[in-house]
């Protein structure tokens, strides 16, 4: 993540950039929507949201509930690890070889190639399809210094400088190759719907739909048997389409007050984690705080956190056995991320000022805000990602944090960024790299979905475990948004269509590696030798189960909180309690 100095007042300056939404809107739309917005406000401790903000809900903003199986679930309190966190993939075609019809579609030119980073062995932990990755339309010169790209009738294949495969275009799919042999699998199909997986079939399937005139995708993840919805909203960037993460919940304006400011005293609060592999195995890079003197800091901690078990969840089998030699992650990095949340929190808070009815703003939501309010803002890398440094390529992976370089030019496909932490093995701290404007918006929803969980923690646990109790104002619940509650229904065959896309990438991409010249080697990007999975029929889970047929379904869990006859299982999208050796609830 990223943050900069810890202050308690939201950036300023924020100016609105051109929306260009990829679904259904004309010139005459888009230049309408053109204006210059301040910076969101502070939201006002324990009270009122701002002046800005103090007028009543509008109308229909009642505590509605979602429609069956519809939009997005409510944001369940202590869901375990985000990993894939919703809009940690890819982004509709974008200037890379995507086949949609939006601006850039087709294979992409060479202009937008820094980042270009695919999933790990995690869902859907990638980053935007498609900006600027692959080779100059019909020529050999890849998008990045050094790379190149060769044809044959199986397909595109573009290399990096020592031979390393970067990405693959065969059979209308994109096949996205990163570090440690991390590889991302699209595919866009006739409705213009999006499948992304990676080689062992997690993933998300995404589709447009419109609310109220305005362009909207939704997402139908699947992680470990569970499949769950999030929302966003298009936006173009210089050509470059990306997606903005839209909430589907929002709180009372008193409830960001009391998250956002500090509590009046500091406090302890026991996380759990001791005994966890991914503790163990990040141990050396990240410590949570002592004491929690305010919301902010408990947050950081809390996507500090997820990022790094999402990652080592998705690698458990490679990292269980390796020896780790991280660089602690300093004190100075984590209050710079908790700057960053105060942001974020600002920033809900605003649209949460404006109404659920109320659809948001991607300009200002998302990352064209935040490279244009000349305000050194902060990113948690929650995919791995190839990037150009000033010392060379390099990689950056979960959990690294960088810093924005502010003044970055309107439209660029390309922002620079300073290495605040790494692990070591990546870029080297202190170093300048290069990443993809998508690679960047995909951090940042990152960073807002996951923040969101953490919210929803903090609703519920606020009062408890040593947690201050919010105010009475703070305590209603949260509120569906409009646009997430006619999103499309999560799509019912998500597991099936993620396993088939992945061995059909897995086929296609060797098919094409074989012709090209060179062979199939991977060069610095070795590739796992197991095979995709195939799709296996789970049972549902259902009241009653006992923790081995709940193990059977999710697999086993990253963490056990005892209490006696109650016992909780934390898996990484799902809590479940156990009552009496039977499941009693799920969270």
């Amino acid at each position: 993540m990223n943050a900069i100095g810890f202050r308690h007042t939201a950036s300023s300056g924020y100016i609105k950039l051109t929306v260009a939404a990829i679904i259904g809107l004309s010139p005459v739309a888009l230049n309408a929507q053109k204006s210059t917005k301040p910076a969101a406000p502070a939201p006002a401790a324990h009270a009122a949201a701002p002046a800005a903000h103090t007028a009543a809900p509008a109308a229909g903003r009642g505590t509605s509930t979602p429609a069956a199986g519809r939009g997005t679930s409510t944001p369940a309190a202590g869901r375990g690890t985000t990993a894939p966190a919703a809009g940690r993939g890819t982004s509709t075609s974008g200037a890379g070889r995507g086949t949609g019809t939006a601006s850039g579609a087709g294979r992409g030119t060479s202009a937008t190639g820094a980042g270009r980073g695919t999933t790990g062995a995690g869902a859907g932990r990638g980053t935007s399809a498609g900006a600027g990755r692959g080779g100059a339309p019909g020529g050999h010169p890849g998008g990045r210094p050094g790379e190149t790209t060769s044809h044959s009738a199986h397909g595109d294949v573009t290399r990096g400088p020592h031979g390393d495969v970067r990405d693959v275009h065969a059979h209308g799919m994109d096949i996205h190759h990163g570090p440690g042999g991390s590889r991302t699998i699209e595919r866009e199909r006739a409705d213009h719907s999006r499948v992304v997986a990676d080689r062992y079939g997690h993933g998300y399937i995404q589709r447009p739909y419109m609310y109220h005139g305005a362009a909207f995708v939704h997402r139908t993840y699947y992680v470990g048997g569970v499949a769950y919805g999030r929302v966003y909203r298009p936006y173009m960037w210089g050509g470059i389409s990306m997606n903005v993460y839209a909430p589907g919940f929002f709180y009372a304006p008193a409830f960001y007050g009391w998250a956002y400011n500090p509590w009046a005293a500091p406090i302890t609060f026991g996380w759990g984690w001791a005994g966890n592999p991914w503790y163990g195995y990040y141990g050396g890079y990240f410590t949570p705080y002592p004491v929690y003197a305010s919301p902010s800091l408990w947050l950081t901690d809390y996507l500090v956190s997820q990022t790094l078990q999402a990652a080592y969840t998705a690698q458990a089998a490679q990292l269980a056995a390796a020896q780790a030699n991280f660089t602690p992650m300093g004190p100075d990095v984590k209050q710079q991320i908790a700057d960053e949340v105060h942001r974020q929190i600002a920033l809900e808070n605003s649209e949460a000022g404006a109404g659920a009815q109320t659809a948001p703003d991607p300009g200002s939501s998302g990352i064209a805000r935040m490279l244009s309010d000349n305000t050194a803002h902060v990113f948690v890398v929650s995919a791995a990602l190839n990037v150009q440094s000033n010392a060379g390529d390099c990689a950056v992976t979960e959990g690294d944090v960088l810093r924005l370089f502010p003044g970055t030019p309107a439209a660029s496909p390309t922002a620079n960024l300073m290495v605040l932490a790494t692990k070591g093995q990546d870029c080297q701290k202190g170093a300048t790299v290069t990443v993809g404007v998508a690679d960047l918006q995909e951090m940042q929803n990152h960073m807002r979905e996951t923040l969101d969980l953490g919210l929803a923690d903090l609703h519920k646990k606020q009062g408890q475990n040593g947690i201050p109790a919010a105010p009475a104002q703070a305590a209603a619940p949260p509120q569906q948004t409009a646009f997430a509650a006619i999103a499309p229904p999560p799509d019912p065959n998500v597991a099936t269509e993620l396993s088939t896309t992945a061995k059909e990438g897995e086929q296609a991409d060797q098919e094409a590696l074989q012709a090209s010249p060179g062979g199939p080697s991977a060069g610095a990007n070795p590739e796992p030798v197991a095979p995709p999975p195939a799709a296996v029929a789970k049972k549902p889970l259902t009241v009653g189960q006992t923790p081995d047929e709940v193990i059977a379904i999710l697999g086993q869990p990253v963490n056990i909180v005892d209490m006696g006859t109650k016992k909780i299982y934390v898996f990484k999208d799902l809590k479940v309690t156990f009552t009496a050796g039977k499941a009693s609830a799920f969270q």
